[in-house]
């Protein structure tokens, strides 16, 4: 019986493209290259800096200058992360209406504590949700589902009752790692080489408000 429904943060939750492509074009400047646009960084948002270097710079974890980079890009990050993180259109009645069903939500995602704290502060969404486990909270991060059983822990929850939601394959893997059931985010940073058909989730939402009819 479900009992919980666990987000992803970018890119599924929260639309924070905006900022972080912001924070990759200060970058670049930097570096004497011109602005990307919104368009280009947007399906990059949800992999994280390793992402973002890469539609960037054209860096690979591998390359010598990647550690370098990686965190001048979060140092820029953290200065411009405050200032338009919004909750995706049909997120707040969704969230208004798991409550009303008596459910629980939290947040299940691999930015680093540091920045999703006070993000979710901003947004008035930490005491509401049930939990938040970071990427840096656990072992390993996503794909692996070391992440998600610390929600579950923390909530007293089974992962047969929970049901994961991300706009990303690493999401999927996880929540299916974790023997949870998993809904696709396709209105979040979805790439066009992604082929999110190909995951096996167990459902995917075009809009927030879809999912009312999974639960």
């Amino acid at each position: 019986m479900l009992q919980l429904v666990l987000f992803d943060l970018d890119g599924t939750l929260l639309d924070t493209a905006p900022d972080l492509g912001l924070a990759l074009n200060i970058q670049r400047a930097r570096h004497n290259l011109p602005s990307l646009s919104q368009n280009t960084i947007r399906p990059y948002a949800s992999h994280g800096s390793k992402g973002l270097l890469s539609v960037g710079f054209g860096l690979t974890p591998e390359h010598v200058n990647f550690g370098d980079m990686r965190e001048e890009y979060l140092a820029i990050y953290d200065e411009v992360m405050m200032q338009s993180p919004v909750l995706f259109d049909g997120m707040q009645e969704l969230l208004a209406a798991i409550e009303h069903k008596g459910l629980r939500w939290g947040i299940v995602t691999n930015k680093p504590r540091r920045f999703t704290g006070p993000i979710l502060n901003k947004m008035g969404l930490d005491n509401r949700a049930a939990c938040v486990v970071c990427g840096d909270d656990a072992p390993r991060a996503k794909p692996f589902p070391d992440t998600l059983f610390k929600a579950c822990e923390l909530t007293g929850t089974r992962v047969d009752d929970c049901l994961y939601v991300g706009d990303a394959e690493r999401d999927i893997q996880a929540g299916k790692a974790a023997g949870m059931r998993t809904v696709i985010s396709l209105y979040g940073y979805i790439d066009d080489a992604d082929k999110p058909h190909e995951w096996e989730a167990d459902g995917a939402i075009q809009h927030p408000s879809e999912l009312l009819a999974l639960l």
